[in-house]
């Protein structure tokens, strides 16, 4: 598939025939998903696609309304050293602007408690994921009004924004440990304390 077969297709329906038939032969990874990360192709360039923070697609300024198409866009993204986001064929990879994450995190289940405690999100283009030692959640407190944002590894350099409503839940089940001497608040996932600031800082922001 060259260059200019890509540029030709005039919708995300052709663009995402293209990347099917590309991408056909999965290789037997968990969930049907190809191995994108084994793949090595040439770079052709930048498409105009979009992910905006709130995990809406959109291709040439017009949103992707089509569940399904996103959903097999997904399954072919790969974030590589360059920190650049792309959809990855074994002939082809082109480049796509993501605003935030390329996933968002809309649903969390919480089973066990303490130690045991496990925490399985679901993202808005289907994936399953259990926070623990292969999936990790990380937590940045952004910009002036100090909005914390958690973030959940889906797989390779991909990460799910967890969303404000499944935020409240994590923050809900938070405790407060000692973490290298200092008191910080976390939450535990899988056998796996995540730190999501230090106690002093949510108390100051709790005044």
């Amino acid at each position: 598939m060259a260059k200019g077969e890509i540029q030709a297709s005039g919708d995300a329906a052709g663009l995402a025939a293209l990347i099917a038939r590309a991408a056909a032969d999965k290789g037997g990874q968990e969930r049907g998903l190809p191995p994108v990360d084994k793949w090595n192709p040439p770079d052709c360039g930048d498409i105009d696609m979009e992910i905006r923070a709130d995990g809406t697609w959109f291709y040439m300024g017009t949103p992707i309304g089509r569940a399904p198409l996103v959903r097999l866009f997904s399954t072919v993204l790969r974030c590589d050293e360059d920190g650049k986001t792309y959809l990855v064929t074994p002939v082809e990879k082109v480049g796509i602007r993501v605003v935030d994450a390329p996933f968002v995190a809309v649903e969390m289940e919480a089973h066990g408690a303490g130690g045991e405690q496990v925490l399985t999100f679901r993202t808005n283009v289907g994936d399953v994921v259990e926070a623990g030692a292969e999936h990790t959640l990380r937590f940045v407190v952004h910009g002036s009004n100090k909005e914390l944002k958690p973030y959940l590894h889906v797989r390779g350099r991909l990460e799910a924004l967890v969303a404000r409503p499944v935020m409240y839940d994590i923050v809900a089940l938070g405790e407060t440990l000692e973490v290298e001497g200092r008191a910080m608040f976390v939450v535990r996932s899988g056998g796996v304390v995540f730190p999501i600031m230090p106690q002093a800082e949510l108390d100051a922001l709790s005044r």
